[in-house]
């Protein structure tokens, strides 16, 4: 789908925003980079790193997610330090077994319209964010445990059983077995709070471009939507004068698609634009100074991944040489050398539970010498052709880059492919994908559920069906446990420690939910879910 809902039918920017920092002039005489009026005052202004064609809410992924909590309600919300907040719900009670959950909605939640927000707008919001044809990335990390998500799932349903109307404002969960921790799945906005009867089509799917400003879209956040073109890479918020929460501080906010790294940098650094989606480059500190993405540890890393059923990662001495003749320090220092991340030297972060006593993977190149040499393939000149994908942004590319060069110094490899996309590859395709892992919720078995046990979408696509019957036999032991029980996280520890000696990924780097903002701007502080947490206090001083 293209919006053309704001086209002056003039020269698309679109060819000019893929440009790098030489088009700055181009940029000017497009008006990008004119001065700055009084009127913008209250403007805030964000640049976008891709061109994103669907903007549903109900996508559960893509850069646009990240700006999600500007115009939709989610049903709870974790504010910065982790803490689960009343949103849309008010309350939220378990049954004493943690298989049934009330939930309470807010008497003055009400959309940008005025209409008010019901449990049969939650409920209908789940049931299309569940369709097959939604093709939500995440869904299942919300709605998964709920009673008749498989069959919506697999496409033999529409509706969700297990979740019950019980009157104006309750509504009734039931779970297919006990889940301690239900209410922080949905505290997030990867299935927000939309309205059903604007959203859903006749036969239950998701309406086509719905969510647009030609359809009329309806928000529940505390902005709405007033301009989208997204063949132009333009987007619009401005107050939500119906908001149930408090009243927003911004008069308006404009998002720009410009894709070049180099080009967002410069104009950021003249104060042309106040945030960017998501930055990513080895000099970021040093170009826009150490506040601009500053941010909280959260329950997320970035690492390389290894497709351990295709050859040559088939063999686990292959992927412990490959391990082990990365110089990870190194690394880090190539792709971020003043910071602002950490090194990440196992997968639990940013939660109660991260291992103590973790024994991080060594550098050892005369280690990783013998080990290939002891591999089924015996030498460098064996192994086929590695590809390597997922590398887009700057530090991305650093980073591989340098893991690839240490192949070639400490083990004669040669035979390296990078490939910047995941886009049209099975996982079959790729032997190594970099890609970020994580959780919405502080749980480090839940945590580990997302990424190594068998059913997770890493595991699955990453990983390409990466399977620990002890991985998952103790995280499955985890999982209905009480959350102030100390086994539950003992046994997440045992379960990673399992997974470390099947060398499945070289560790990267500790995500901190960045600002990506100036210092002259307020309220950008985020949470784990990559919201930010109240943008009704957003404001540019």
């Amino acid at each position: 789908m293209v919006d053309r809902s704001t086209e002056s039918g003039g020269i698309s920017r679109r060819d000019v925003l893929r440009g790098g920092a030489g088009v700055l002039v181009s940029m000017t005489a497009f008006g990008l980079l004119s001065g700055k009026a009084a009127a913008q005052e209250t403007t805030f202004k964000i640049i976008h790193p891709s061109f994103d064609m669907n903007w549903s809410p109900m996508r559960g992924g893509g850069a646009a997610l990240r700006w999600h909590s500007l115009w939709w309600a989610s049903p709870m919300y974790f504010d910065e330090w982790g803490e689960v907040q009343p949103y849309v719900f008010t309350s939220w009670t378990p049954s004493d077994d943690w298989t049934v959950w009330i939930f309470k909605i807010d008497p003055n939640a009400v959309f940008s319209d005025g209409s008010p927000i019901t449990p049969a707008d939650v409920k209908g919001s789940w049931e299309v964010g569940a369709m097959p044809l939604t093709a939500s990335q995440r869904v299942p990390l919300v709605l998964a445990g709920v009673v008749g998500y498989d069959e919506i799932a697999a496409g033999t349903a529409t509706e969700l059983p297990g979740v019950v109307i019980v009157d104006g404002q309750t509504i009734e969960v039931t779970l297919k077995e006990p889940d301690p921790i239900f209410h922080m799945r949905i505290a997030n906005h990867l299935v927000p709070i939309v309205k059903i009867s604007q959203a859903r089509a006749e036969d239950g799917n998701q309406a086509p471009d719905w969510y647009t400003p030609e359809m009329g879209v309806v928000s529940s956040g505390p902005f709405k939507l007033v301009e989208m073109n997204l063949d132009d890479g333009f987007v619009a918020w401005e107050p939500n004068e119906n908001f149930f929460g408090s009243k927003p501080k911004l008069t308006r906010i404009e998002l720009r698609v410009i894709e070049d790294s180099v080009t967002a940098t410069a104009l950021l650094k003249e104060g042309e634009y106040h945030a960017h989606t998501a930055l990513v480059t080895p000099t970021i500190v040093e170009d826009l100074g150490p506040e601009f993405s500053m941010g909280t540890e959260i329950p997320n890393g970035q690492h390389f991944y290894f497709n351990a059923k295709t050859p040559p990662f088939d063999d686990i001495n292959v992927r412990k040489a490959l391990v082990l003749a990365v110089d990870r320090a190194e690394m880090m220092r190539a792709s971020f050398p003043n910071g602002p991340h950490k090194q990440a030297e196992q997968i639990l972060v940013g939660v109660d539970g991260v291992d103590p006593d973790w024994e991080p993977y060594p550098y050892d190149p005369e280690e990783a010498r013998r080990l290939l040499a002891e591999s089924t393939y015996g030498s460098p000149d064996r192994l086929p052709r590695i590809i390597f994908a997922g590398v887009i942004a700057p530090a991305e590319q650093a980073a591989a880059q340098f893991v690839v060069e240490q192949w070639r110094q400490n083990l004669g490899i040669t035979a390296v492919e990078l490939k910047p996309t995941l886009d049209n590859f099975a996982p079959a395709d790729v032997h190594v994908i970099r890609d970020d892992a994580g959780s919405r919720v502080p749980d480090a078995t839940e945590f580990l559920r997302t990424i190594i046990h068998s059913t997770s979408r890493v595991a699955r696509e990453k990983m390409n069906g990466y399977s620990n019957p002890e991985v998952d036999r103790l995280l499955d032991e985890a999982a209905p446990l009480p959350i102030d029980d100390p086994r539950r996280n003992e046994l997440a520890q045992q379960a990673q420690r399992v997974f470390r000696e099947d060398y499945q990924l070289i560790p990267w780097y500790i995500e901190a939910m960045s600002r990506w903002a100036l210092p002259n701007i307020m309220g950008m502080e985020k949470n784990l879910d990559w919201q930010v947490v109240a943008p009704w206090n957003i404001e540019i001083t």
